[in-house]
C-alpha cells in the first residue's frame, strides 16, 4: 500500500483542518502480542542452545502472536534455517 492510500485508510477529513481516526477492519489490524508463559520461556531457553538468535527471535514473535511452539518452529526453519 503506498503512503497516500495508507493515509486515507487511517484518517478521514470530516471538516477542513479537522482529522478523525477511522478503525481498520479486523483483517487489517495487527494482532495483540500476548506474554509467554513460564513453560514457554523454559522451552525456548532449552531450544536456544541449538539455534541462532534470529531463529529464536522469530519464534518468540510468532508464539506471542498465538502460534504454537511446533508450528512456529516449522515455519521459522523454512524461512531462517537453524
Amino acid at each position: 500500500m503506498n503512503a497516500a492510500i495508507a493515509a486515507i485508510v487511517n484518517v478521514r477529513c470530516v471538516m477542513p483542518g479537522k482529522l478523525k481516526k477511522v478503525m481498520r477492519p479486523k483483517s487489517q489490524r495487527k494482532p495483540k502480542l500476548k506474554k509467554l508463559t513460564d513453560r514457554q520461556k523454559a522451552t525456548l531457553k532449552r531450544h536456544s542452545e541449538h539455534h541462532t538468535t534470529k531463529h529464536m527471535n522469530m519464534m518468540k514473535k510468532m508464539m506471542r502472536e498465538g502460534m504454537s511452539f511446533g508450528k512456529a518452529h516449522k515455519i521459522v526453519q523454512k524461512k531462517v534455517g537453524k
